[in-house]
């Protein structure tokens, strides 16, 4: 028998078993206790968890009242940049101190005081939702390599689909890299609808893509991505409403088709980024139907509501606005009325994007785009016989037209696990706490002389607004200064006076007073060609009160006061 090798029911103590061994045997032992064990071992188990719990309380030891981990820091990319990668391995609880360091500074999303753009807690179940995938690492491409996690995607996908409105049974639908990866698909779709057999051949004639001009820029990405071309994005005129005008969207729509050119994908946004504005899906559908007769077209132009935002408030579709059984206020409830109008028409889309992590409060990543009809993935699916090395077994096989082989399953557990948690009771209370606070924001500063509410028509949220020195009439001025062009330098200065106010009250918020709001350098463009800057308040917390309204006021109030002293 070999003396090197003894045998396997033999234990060894570990200091023989150490000395026995070869040096990379050695080291390959040391970082096999950093891995979790394949089979259960209540020691390692422990060790596992409590390097969670240790790492936890490293990270709790960051917290303070203020609405960030640890300190106000510098961002530095020269160090970062000079990084290389050591030549001895470091131990488990070294690296693990090193990356709670990384999270020093950052924003605390879920705290009351940040309110800045769309950006959600995540629950706790999504989390462990998200978690659970991390450690046994199932791949989506195939139920081969994920096994009953693929069943999460079909039932998150699944309840999705209904909570929309579309049958359940007849659409379909696949995780994916985020807003942007939703548009992809919708327009690939779209591409193979209008330019039949471009997955194969390419695109031979021009295509373009008709959003509103308040679509989010992916929409560019994607017809840059695609081939399209930037140039063949159409963007339609907006009302003040901040949603597609139907005129000039029916009118450019003749204007393409008599110009011989196809249209890969008509993009209904359903939930602006910046002032929650919702197209009229309806009336979009309507032109589109009604064209596609009257043309005698030989396709119908995918139509995709782009609902990353928007479409959780599908849970209102048959909620009864006259009892109103959570007893929500009544600029409340008009408020999700409001958003309802729209929102209740999804079923008319051929496709849905939607993001978990926005207004579904689960981690990054977890995007997901349902199509109407199932039968639409097959368009863009690859030959079998290009992959022969995947799906010799089992039932679901999304990698055959997936964008991407290789899919986490912590975007379908994590939103599982909200839709779970939730249920339409509890995400219609939360949001409509959350529009809650968002209007008794709007009632403070539409009761200051010195500001007003830009999207005041929009019902999310989200409050777009603008702060003015003393002495400014803001009844008049706000759409004065959109529309007269002689009032260019006034605006330029009320632009930089927003910038200013944004800054003044971010680093206030920074020390722990106030609140974190954001800025858009755009707005919406004056008639003359101008951008509006506004201040922008994203209230997304469910521990937000009214007291956390209140401060931002008291916020802007310093602020315009420290600007006065400047002056």
């Amino acid at each position: 028998m070999n003396t090197n090798h003894p045998p396997s029911d033999v234990r060894i103590p570990s200091s023989l078993e150490s000395h026995m061994q070869r040096p990379y045997e050695r080291v390959v032992t040391e970082l096999a206790a950093a891995f979790p064990r394949p089979v259960s071992d209540r020691m390692h188990d422990a060790y596992f968890v409590f390097s969670f719990l240790r790492t936890l309380d490293q990270v709790d030891e960051l917290k303070s009242a203020r609405p960030l981990l640890g300190e106000p820091v510098d961002v530095e990319y020269g160090p970062a940049q000079s990084s290389r990668v050591e030549d001895e391995p470091q131990a488990p609880e070294d690296v693990t101190r090193q990356l709670v360091d990384y999270l020093r500074g950052m924003f605390i999303l879920g705290h009351p005081q940040t309110q800045i753009n769309v950006g959600p807690s995540p629950t706790i179940p999504s989390i462990i939702g998200g978690l659970l995938p991390s450690i046994y690492n199932p791949n989506l491409v195939s139920d081969e390599s994920s096994r009953r996690v693929a069943t999460a995607e079909v039932e998150a996908v699944s309840m999705t689909a209904d909570l929309l409105g579309y049958d359940a049974e007849k659409a379909g639908g696949v995780f994916t890299f985020g807003g942007t990866g939703t548009l992809l698909y919708a327009a690939k779709i779209g591409l193979e609808k209008a330019f039949p057999g471009t997955r194969k051949k390419g695109i031979s004639t021009p295509g373009v893509i008709v959003c509103s001009d308040q679509a989010h820029y992916a929409c560019l990405t994607i017809a840059n991505w695609l081939g399209l071309g930037e140039e063949n994005v159409i963007r339609v005129a907006t009302s003040e409403d901040n949603e597609i005008k139907l005129d000039k969207f029916e009118a450019r729509l003749r204007e393409v088709i008599e110009s011989g050119r196809r249209i890969a994908c008509l993009i209904a946004t359903t939930g602006t980024t910046d002032a929650f504005g919702l197209d009229d899906l309806e009336g979009m559908c309507r032109i589109r139907d009604r064209l596609v007769d009257e043309y005698a077209m030989d396709y119908r132009p995918h139509l995709h509501a782009d609902a990353v935002i928007g479409w959780a408030w599908s849970v209102f579709r048959d909620y009864d606005f006259d009892q109103n059984p959570p007893g929500f206020r009544h600029r409340t409830v008009r408020a999700l009325a409001g958003t309802n109008r729209r929102i209740r028409h999804l079923p008319l889309a051929d496709s849905t994007g939607i993001d978990f992590h926005k207004t579904g409060f689960t981690p990054y990543v977890s995007s997901a785009v349902v199509v109407k009809d199932r039968k639409d993935l097959g368009l863009i699916a690859r030959d079998e016989e290009s992959m022969p090395y995947l799906f010799q077994s089992g039932h679901y096989h999304p990698g055959k037209f997936t964008l991407e082989t290789t899919r986490s399953g912590k975007g379908p557990m994590a939103a599982l696990a909200n839709l779970r948690l939730f249920g339409k009771k509890g995400l219609r209370c939360l949001l409509g706490h959350l529009v809650s606070m968002a209007e008794e924001l709007r009632e403070h500063l539409e009761g200051q002389a010195a500001t007003t509410v830009l999207n005041g028509r929009n019902f999310g949220p989200v409050t777009l607004f603008r702060v003015y020195p003393d002495g400014i009439d803001t009844f008049t001025m706000p759409e004065a200064e959109r529309r007269d062009a002689n009032l260019r330098d006034q605006l330029r200065n009320h632009n930089e006076y927003n910038r200013r106010i944004f800054d003044l009250v971010q680093q206030d918020a920074l020390k722990g007073e106030g609140v974190l709001l954001s800025l858009t350098d755009c707005f919406r463009m004056t008639d003359y060609g101008e951008p509006v800057v506004a201040l922008k308040s994203y209230i997304m917390s469910p521990s937000s009160r009214e007291e956390h309204t209140d401060a931002v006021l008291q916020s802007l109030r310093k602020a315009r006061r420290i600007i006065d002293r400047e002056s």
